[in-house]
């Protein structure tokens, strides 16, 4: 059981930039890959950035030059650094771990950004 928490959400303006964290705890050994994903009001939940085992990364052509993703192994946390945000990136995000095909969920943090 991988448990997943995410701080670092909140409100900002339009053209500023938030930090996201992911602390992840329990059996965190070989977990596959850690992703962001967020869910928009009315919308499907959608991938953000993805990073595997391997350090490799993959972004949404939506947040690519904007958003990063990373890690720091040693505090088992993963992070999503926003910039440049717009009105259209308000949504929850969640932190997402795979580990052996089983996905694994955080409770979520609201991102809103003002125009």
């Amino acid at each position: 059981q991988v448990y997943l928490v995410e701080s670092g959400g909140g409100l900002v303006q339009a053209g500023g930039s938030l930090r996201l964290s992911c602390a992840a705890s329990g059996n965190t050994f070989s977990i596959d890959a850690m992703a962001w994903y967020r869910q928009a009001p009315g919308k499907q939940r959608e991938v953000v950035a993805v990073m595997i085992s391997g350090g490799s990364t993959d972004y949404a052509g939506s947040v690519k030059g904007r958003f990063t993703i990373s890690r720091d192994n040693a505090k088992n946390t993963v992070y999503l650094q926003m910039n440049s945000l717009r009105p259209g990136d308000t949504a929850v995000y969640y932190c997402n771990a795979v580990q052996h095909a089983r996905n694994y969920w955080g409770q979520g943090t609201q991102v809103t950004v003002s125009s």
